[in-house]
């Protein structure tokens, strides 16, 4: 069991969940009761709500304690960040046909997929909202990752079943539907504090390769991972055409001509367990790992412009703390 997260640890941390938690259920709140359900069902199912943390930390830098100093600006954006994160997975669910999600029926499962897509606009436009509150520098931040988010999920789909997909495309593509709202989390935390410019690029540019990290870490879990754990079969981002960048890494080792014979399309249950077989028979779930920690490293070496504090050394720790979910596996 790996430890805590650092930023769990931090005193006044708690508190500012709980408001965090607040703000989310009273920004699903409608005149509509069909609508505030619908809107507040993955709020109910819970969640880490590292985004607003990280929103939360950001603006405290240099302070005690990141739940003292949250400032109810820090807290309204990274409740907007985390209101986007929840509307794309309302989208990713009607993509992906889902029937679960965070262990409770996925929205489209429940009511189908026009009123989870409507729904998932919903929490879109409260979003917006959220950040135009915080002045049109925040509001266009967030409506650009709205549009980042977008694009990297186009691209991964560009892709789907393509063997030959490269790197560079996966780190694109990861960067803009996974990287960019954590970059936003930690720039708004940082604008809404008034902090200085270095300091605002530098922790935006922690929490992308945070976010980097982040989905690397993912993608790995997804092929080393039991199906209890994750909650879903093992291998099913391969099995839906997605492939990252353990089973990337694994194309191009001794086992690639065989994955390839296997892989290219869609697959049925007997030849995902195949294809798990060949990716985690060799060398690209250790590579795949290796880049996640790097980019853990990176994030934490791009908090150098930051003065050291308590917060600041949390948030370097928060970093390293994603890759220990890997140790023993790979």
């Amino acid at each position: 069991m790996p430890p805590p997260n650092p930023l769990f640890a931090l005193p006044g941390t708690a508190a500012a969940r709980d408001r965090v938690e607040a703000r989310l259920r009273t920004a699903a709140e409608t005149d509509d009761p069909a609508m505030t359900e619908m809107a507040s069902h993955l709020i109910r199912a819970g969640g880490k709500r590292l985004r607003p943390l990280l929103a939360v930390a950001a603006a405290a830098t240099g302070a005690e304690a990141a739940g003292a100093a949250a400032g109810d600006d820090a807290v309204t954006g990274g409740v907007a960040v985390e209101l986007v994160h929840l509307g794309s997975l309302y989208h990713d669910d009607v993509i992906d046909e889902a029937a679960t999600r965070r262990t409770v029926d996925s929205v489209n499962a429940r009511w189908g997929n026009l009123r989870a897509i409507l729904a998932g606009d919903f929490l879109l436009a409260r979003a917006s909202e959220l950040a135009a509150s915080l002045g049109t520098e925040v509001a266009g931040l967030l409506a650009a990752t709205i549009a980042r988010l977008c694009e990297g999920e186009v691209r991964e789909l560009q892709q789907a079943y393509r063997v030959d997909r490269d790197e560079a495309d996966y780190a694109v593509a990861i960067d803009g539907k996974t990287a960019a709202l954590f970059a936003t989390a930690c720039r708004i935390g940082a604008l809404v504090a008034h902090l200085p410019r270095d300091r605002v690029d530098a922790l935006t540019e922690f929490g992308r390769l945070y976010g980097m990290a982040f989905q690397v870490v993912d993608d790995v879990l997804d092929v080393v991972a039991t199906d209890d754990e994750l909650g879903k079969p093992a291998g099913h981002d391969m099995a839906e055409g997605v492939y990252n960048l353990p089973v990337l890494r694994a194309l191009q080792g001794p086992e690639g001509d065989e994955l390839r014979s296997v892989l290219g399309g869609p697959i049925d249950d007997g030849a995902r367990a195949r294809a798990l077989a060949l990716v985690r028979g060799g060398s690209g779930v250790r590579q795949a790992a290796d880049v996640a920690r790097a980019y853990a490293d990176d994030a934490g070496a791009a908090l150098g412009p930051v003065p050291p504090s308590p917060v600041t050394r949390a948030l370097a720790d928060a970093a390293r703390h994603l890759v220990t979910g890997l140790d023993g596996r790979v």
